[in-house]
């Protein structure tokens, strides 16, 4: 994996990195710090795209904040996420709009269950608003800098 330049390295708890590294046409891996590998491709085989992690880390991000809350009451018996979105190009170029994240979670029956599901829409709200770092930085304007490297 190649280094980060010293400017970039990861010297504090708030920095987040990924390194990619192309590995055929079209082809990429990235590799976070604790040496977990993703391929990405462009669309045109298995690997995801980019679009396609982006959806699947706002996914991602909000299932996970909603699991740590709702798991607190009861362990779910069932917990699937979609999410959608059209990628359009427009004016501002090309860009996902009508974002939609749906929630499928079951609980058992019971006291338990019936708390997790108690809080089961405030947690999903509470990541959207406050909580998930993906959909947070996507909905609020994130300036993203692309220099090439001296």
């Amino acid at each position: 994996m190649p280094s980060l330049p010293a400017d970039t390295a990861e010297t504090t708890d708030t920095l987040r990195s990924v390194e990619l590294t192309r590995i055929g046409t079209h082809r990429f891996k990235a590799t976070n710090r604790r040496g977990g590998v993703l391929p990405i491709g462009d669309g045109g085989d298995p690997d995801f795209s980019p679009v396609e992690l982006l959806l699947a880390a706002v996914a991602g991000c909000a299932a996970l904040d909603v699991d740590y809350i709702t798991l607190k009451r009861a362990e779910p018996t069932g917990f699937d996420v979609h999410v959608q979105g059209d990628k359009v190009r427009d004016e501002d170029g090309n860009h996902l709009t009508n974002l939609r994240v749906v929630f499928d979670v079951s609980f058992p029956d019971g006291d338990a269950g019936d708390a997790a599901r108690a809080v089961l829409q405030s947690a999903i709200e509470r990541s959207r608003d406050r909580i998930c770092t993906v959909s947070r930085t996507v909905a609020l304007p994130t300036p993203v800098e692309m220099v090439q490297k001296d």
